[in-house]
């Protein structure tokens, strides 16, 4: 995904901002979009006026949108407005309709990114256009799929491109409807930097209660924008009414978000950043210097253990270490779900140093054999 433009090139004013996508989770009627579109452009800072056509629903018989007859709605709301005008699509034939109507910017949802099938169809439609795209993660919490269908588009041609975090599905009960699984996101920053990232506070959160501190952990983390669900009767929505906001709401969200800059033209702040930074490097250094040290002694561990002939895998160690290392974290002031994490995979990689070993004892037995 190389030569991808700013933001800013297909959304002026982007850059003295966070970008602002909002309207109502779907088209349910003309005065719907309308009243909703007026009353945001009068409201909020918003930039891209968004509403669903096509809703992909998880089972049959509940309301799956008007269909092509609401794209009208929407560009006729976006111009009685002056806002760039947003909508999902989920196959060639919902692309080709979208850009029959002028739709501005199109995004491909969760469910459609699960399927590369269904992307690359949606791709092959937009080859040849000049189209902003916006992909958002797969429902399941799989980075690389998300990256291949973000490849897939631009591979098309595609250099208005965007990634959306929205969340991934889980068993889990929490507080929201989608794990928000921040690192995810972030690794996909990491290694695609000129990729904007925009925050769908919700879809992650599932409850409008929520959305605040879903939308200020996204600002937080240095995410380019927001997509937030506003309607102007949410209580009354066909689709997602516990997820909606009213655009009154929504500007009260906006107003009340603390935003970061990534970057200060303060001396004192770059000198004094270096000196904690070099801190840092040092204490990481320190740490694999640990880390090799301690994978020593787990080879000396494995050689005893090939000795007497006993497993790799103690289970029981297992649980007491990380038990022991919990504990010590809640002492220390540390998150002991951060440290169960971190040995879990010190442990993951111990056991694997371990039947590595065991696997070449058997090796060199076969071949002496």
């Amino acid at each position: 995904m190389k030569s991808l433009l700013p933001l800013s090139h297909w959304l002026p004013g982007v850059n003295q901002g966070p970008m602002i996508i909002a309207g109502p989770c779907s088209a349910e009627s003309e005065q719907q979009v309308l009243k909703a579109a007026q009353q945001l452009k009068q409201l909020t800072p918003i930039h891209l006026l968004r509403a669903g056509i096509w809703k992909p629903r998880t089972r049959p018989n509940s309301f799956e949108g008007m269909g092509e007859k609401a794209l009208p709605w929407l560009k006729q709301a976006g111009e009685a407005t002056g806002l760039k005008t947003a909508t999902e699509v989920a196959n060639a034939r919902h692309v080709e309709a979208a850009l029959k109507h002028g739709i501005d910017v199109l995004w491909i949802g969760a469910r459609t990114t699960a399927n590369p099938f269904s992307v690359q169809e949606i791709a092959d439609a937009l080859q040849g256009t000049d189209t902003p795209v916006m992909v958002k993660n797969p429902v399941n919490a799989d980075l690389a799929l998300w990256i291949g269908a973000l490849e897939r588009v631009a591979n098309a041609g595609i250099r208005q491109l965007a990634a959306i975090h929205r969340g991934f599905s889980s068993f889990e009960k929490t507080a929201y409807r989608n794990l928000p699984m921040w690192k995810i996101p972030m690794e996909l920053k990491r290694e695609f930097p000129d990729l904007p990232v925009i925050c769908d506070p919700s879809h992650i959160a599932g409850d409008r209660t929520l959305i605040y501190r879903v939308a200020q952990k996204a600002m937080d983390l240095g995410l380019e924008g927001l997509m937030i669900e506003t309607h102007p009767t949410p209580d009354q929505a066909m689709s997602d009414a516990e997820q909606q906001v009213t655009p009154l709401q929504l500007s009260r969200i906006l107003s009340e978000l603390d935003l970061r800059s990534p970057q200060t033209e303060s001396q004192g702040f770059a000198q004094e950043l270096q000196g904690l930074r070099s801190q840092i490097d040092r204490l990481d250094r320190d740490l694999m210097e640990t880390l090799s040290e301690r994978m020593r002694v787990v080879g000396q561990i494995g050689a005893c253990k090939i000795r007497h002939n006993v497993t790799a895998l103690q289970v029981k160690r297992m649980d007491e270490i990380i038990q022991r290392q919990m504990q010590m974290a809640d002492q220390l002031g540390l998150r002991p779900e951060y440290v169960e994490e971190i040995y879990h995979t010190i442990h993951e990689e111990s056991v694997k140093r371990q039947t590595d070993m065991m696997r070449e004892v058997h090796q060199a037995a076969d071949e002496a054999c």
